[in-house]
């Protein structure tokens, strides 16, 4: 049968005391105080630069608008709107500031119970999953969201727009927080594989199937009805897909037996 994490012999976990459910209860609340106290102090750190971050995040539209010769302008409908807007901003991107820290408080919770040799990952897990969620925004920000509202501008060019802030804020997020979460594949496929639970050969076996429930994911979430903006979306999800594949063959249990093994001989 294929090594898994709980019957690798030559694993031994830390010499710690067992923890009892209550004990676990409240190691739980430390961690998660610990998290919103970084989260709030994020929050304020940044509440004083939402503007500023507001302005970056409505350069695609200002673009967008002033190619298709419109005015470049924002509106809102409610007097609290620009306000709840940057408290919004404020603690999204604390929350994006404080998101190591806030990983590492999961990854401290959850360690007591892993092997010495599977707490390596710690640091990989963290940077990898930022690295890989700034990536997705950063591509959603620069390609796929510029492309969406060149597209959709240009479509109702004939009308006089009325986009208010707090819907565009809304689209914004939506397609950057998205694409952000679509290319935490690699890690999803990482842990699945390290479990034991996905192969390599199975993702690889499966590639056709895969590739078409991935242009149908990138229809919905796809903000325009353009075969081309389907693509754009979907071109990414296909190419993590295809590196899954080989992070699957690296890290699954039969994989790592095998290597044991030709290195023994």
């Amino acid at each position: 049968m294929p090594e898994t994490l709980a019957e690798a012999p030559e694993k031994e976990k830390d010499s710690l005391p067992a923890m009892g459910f209550l004990d676990h209860l409240e190691e739980l609340r430390r961690r998660i105080i610990y998290s919103l106290i970084a989260m709030a102090v994020g929050f304020f750190a940044c509440w004083g630069y939402a503007e500023k971050i507001y302005e970056i995040m409505q350069r695609p539209i200002m673009v967008a608008l002033q190619h298709n010769h419109m005015e470049e302008r924002l509106v809102y409908l409610n007097p609290t709107e620009p306000f709840n807007m940057y408290l919004k901003v404020a603690f999204l991107a604390g929350l994006f500031v404080t998101s190591p820290f806030v990983l590492y408080q999961v990854w401290a919770f959850i360690s007591p119970g892993l092997y010495r040799n599977e707490k390596r990952y710690v640091m990989p897990f963290m940077f990898s999953t930022v690295g890989l969620f700034i990536a997705g925004g950063y591509f959603g920000y620069k390609l796929v969201y510029p492309q969406a509202l060149e597209f959709l501008i240009g479509y109702g060019k004939q009308f006089q727009p009325m986009i208010t802030i707090g819907e565009y804020t809304d689209l914004f997020l939506t397609i950057i927080i998205g694409m952000g979460v679509i290319f935490e594949m690699p890690i999803l496929v990482f842990f699945l594989s390290l479990m034991g639970i996905v192969t390599a050969g199975w993702m690889w076996r499966n590639l056709r199937y895969s590739i078409l429930v991935i242009f149908i994911i990138a229809a919905i979430i796809t903000p325009t009805t353009d075969i081309m903006n389907m693509c754009i979306f979907a071109a990414p999800m296909v190419a993590l897909y295809v590196l899954s594949i080989a992070i699957a063959w690296l890290v699954h249990p039969t994989q790592r037996r095998a290597r044991r093994e030709k290195q023994a001989k």
